[in-house]
């Protein structure tokens, strides 16, 4: 029953996403195995740059439990030879998740580049790891991608 309540409401997020704002180039969750992502584990998104002459927002979405055990987060965003390594908090230094909450998990957006442009139209790929010590990493439910056209550069 939860895994059809939570295949639901990803498709009512996509609708939304699709249908309200028309500066949403791309937006995609992936799911995590049973709330545990294992290090080696990559959420890999795959989209397409139809204009070339916009800059782009992206937005790294992480939807996690109150399983999860720590403060912060640290990831590994990799497109073609390039690793970036991010930290992000999750909760403050009280322990009260920072994040939306919302349908028993919280999700906390992570701005990667605010003006992100794009060389040439066509297939882009950004694969994201998570960098903690943890072999499994608990209450992580999903990983997102949103990129948001900014406008002409």
């Amino acid at each position: 029953m939860r895994k059809i309540t939570y295949i639901l409401l990803c498709v009512v997020c996509a609708c939304v996403f699709t249908n309200c704002s028309r500066d949403i180039a791309y937006c995609h969750f992936v799911p995590v195995s049973s709330e545990q992502w294992h290090m080696d584990s990559v959420a890999r998104f795959d989209f397409s740059i139809e204009d070339a002459d916009a800059d782009y927002q992206m937005i790294l979405y992480l939807r996690h439990t109150d399983r999860f055990p720590y403060q912060n987060m640290w990831i590994y965003a990799t497109e073609k030879e390039t690793q970036d390594t991010i930290e992000f908090y999750l909760a403050d230094d009280r322990g009260q998740w920072l994040g939306d909450k919302k349908h028993g998990f919280i999700e906390m957006p992570v701005l990667l580049e605010e003006k992100r442009h794009f060389a040439d139209t066509g297939r882009y790929s950004l694969e994201i790891q998570h960098g903690m010590r943890d072999t499994l990493l608990r209450g992580v439910t999903d990983v997102g991608l949103e990129i948001r056209r900014n406008g002409k550069k």
